[in-house]
């Protein structure tokens, strides 16, 4: 397997954005990852963030900026926390862990998981794993909609939006006028 220079790549994953700039996961995700491949003396390429992307679907704008550098020859290594950030498809995750990555020569660990192309021994359940990260996004995406059936059944909001300039939400979620910012949306 093709190790030049050890050029890494870290791919950091996670399907709700939890409001901020980035998320804590995804940082959490780095920090890690980042220590990993430091404690290896690798070179880091880069981070790979799709922050807000469900792992169901492949189609992740930085998913896609990996497998483009991969093609370029830029990475060896592709470093994630776990399989479940890689993805939640088991028939994609499968194919990228064991058809892509090796056909490209590159090295894919899954940390936290203890998956690594360059260890077979430890690889047997992975396939059982990639379905059972595929189920969990089925049953949360299952008790979401369960919930949000739910709220609108009882006329309750399902989810409350950030109010719109020179607007404001008061107790019952209604939308109010916001007599703070009003008279500048009037103005304009």
């Amino acid at each position: 397997m093709r190790l030049l220079g050890y050029n890494t790549a870290i791919y950091c994953r996670l399907s709700k954005d939890d409001g901020t700039e980035e998320s804590q996961s995804i940082q959490s995700q780095k920090e890690i990852l980042k220590e990993y491949v430091d404690k290896q003396g690798w070179n880091l390429v880069d981070y790979y963030i799709d922050d807000g992307y469900s792992g169901t679907n492949f189609n992740r704008p930085s998913f896609q900026r990996l497998i483009n550098d991969i093609e370029l020859g830029k990475i060896h290594i592709v470093i994630t926390k776990d399989l479940s950030r890689l993805g939640r498809n088991y028939i994609q995750t499968g194919y990228y862990t064991e058809e892509y990555f090796p056909s490209k020569n590159i090295r894919y660990i899954a940390v936290n998981d203890r998956f690594d192309t360059f260890n077979e021994e430890n690889n047997d359940f992975i396939p059982f794993k990639n379905i059972i990260n595929e189920w969990y996004a089925k049953d949360i995406s299952k008790k979401i909609r369960f919930t949000l059936d739910n709220k609108a059944k009882t006329g309750e909001p399902i989810r409350r939006v950030f109010p719109i300039f020179g607007y404001a939400y008061n107790e019952n979620n209604e939308r109010i006028i916001d007599p703070e910012t009003a008279p500048i949306v009037q103005t304009i």
